[in-house]
């Protein structure tokens, strides 16, 4: 483990700056037209008794209503809703699709269903916020698992039952209204930074004279467009160009450090200052002897059991490491390394840096 932790310290800084390009796509994305969550509530029938219980009145009352509507009049005293769930279903419709395109939707329990596995949902209207119906919903659930039970108290569950997904189950109804041929775009920093976000917009800039790209803040580079790239062919072709250019991302000086499992990641612009360092342990040792005494024979006594403590105290000596101003991350793990420092060490050593003023970097503790 110790090794396996100075090597993850070693390798963070082992790249060139050659090395360290990337591709656009993979450090930002194009912020197109907002997508519209749907949603809407629905039945899911043919449930092997795991549905709702009748107490759930909302549940009883859309099967009653479901029923009346398609011309069959029942008594709702007299509904039992053991294989029928409501649920809630939802989904999120891109701009990219058109009337008839196919979307998965998630279905989630809303009552004391206590399993979705097997059933069917039936025709689901999804509106927006607004109310506006884009798109429908139906389809037969798949959950991932299953949830078996004896009857009497036996249980066997795998995965989580009450949510499931129904591949391609929703069908645009509605497409999204086109607002026109985009003036500009717009991408989006996955990690926003400001001298990331300013190489991108030069860059593109280089590349494409006929293009303006300004850097709006550390997370967004708009670009804007001349007339002849305005059309959606070109718009398309020219967002395929973008995404394939490199760059060279920037990143903050920043070590993370996992205590539950002893993991520290340091970045390649971590640095030191001039330090002195001593690290020392000091292990207390205990040691117990349990002794029995007996008493002699027909004495009336009674047998005793004591403990002879033995405590031992041994301190390390301190091991003393120094380093020079503006030390990087490979110098200090190399020293570390050389006194045998152990992860918990060096997550102990890395907060007292940090406290001394010592540490020219962030320090993320998960």
């Amino acid at each position: 483990m110790k090794k396996l932790v100075i090597l993850v310290l070693i390798l963070s800084i082992c790249s060139t700056a050659s090395s360290n390009q990337v591709r656009v796509k993979d450090i930002a994305k194009f912020q197109i037209e907002n997508s519209v969550p749907l949603f809407g509530y629905g039945l899911v029938v043919g449930l092997d008794g795991t549905g709702d219980s009748k107490s759930t009145r909302f549940t009883v009352q859309s099967l009653v209503n479901m029923m009346e509507r398609m011309g069959v009049t029942v008594d709702p005293a007299q509904v039992k809703v053991k294989n029928v769930a409501a649920v809630m279903v939802t989904a999120e419709l891109t701009p990219n699709m058109n009337t008839g395109s196919r979307f998965d939707i998630t279905v989630s329990s809303m009552g004391d269903a206590s399993s979705l596995q097997g059933g069917t949902l039936l025709y689901t209207p999804l509106a927006d916020a607004s109310g506006a119906v884009y798109a429908i919903g139906q389809g037969a659930i798949s959950t991932g698992g299953f949830n078996v039970s004896s009857g009497q108290g036996d249980q066997i569950i795998n995965n989580y039952t009450l949510v499931g997904r129904i591949p391609d189950g929703g069908a645009v109804e509605k497409a999204i209204e086109n607002q026109g041929p985009a003036e500009s775009l717009k991408m989006s920093l996955q990690i926003p930074d400001y001298t990331t976000a300013n190489r991108l917009a030069q860059a593109i800039n280089y590349n494409f004279l006929d293009l303006k790209a300004i850097p709006v803040n550390e997370a967004n580079v708009e670009i804007v467009l001349s007339e002849s790239r305005r059309t959606g062919g070109e718009i398309v072709k020219l967002m395929a160009q973008i995404e394939n250019l490199k760059i060279e991302p920037d990143t903050p000086a920043r070590v993370v450090i996992n205590e539950k499992t002893g993991t520290i990641v340091a970045g390649e612009h971590v640095t030191i200052s001039s330090i002195m360092l001593a690290h020392g342990n000091l292990n207390i040792e205990i040691k117990a002897t349990p002794l029995v005494s007996q008493p002699e024979a027909f004495s009336q006594g009674k047998t005793v059991l004591t403990r002879d403590a033995e405590v031992t105290a041994m301190a390390e000596p301190a091991r003393i490491l120094y380093l020079e101003q503006q030390a990087n991350i490979s110098n200090l793990a190399e020293a570390l390394n050389s006194i045998g420092a152990t992860p918990r060490d060096i997550i102990a050593i890395f907060q007292a840096l940090k406290a001394a003023g010592a540490l020219r970097a962030e320090l993320v503790i998960l």
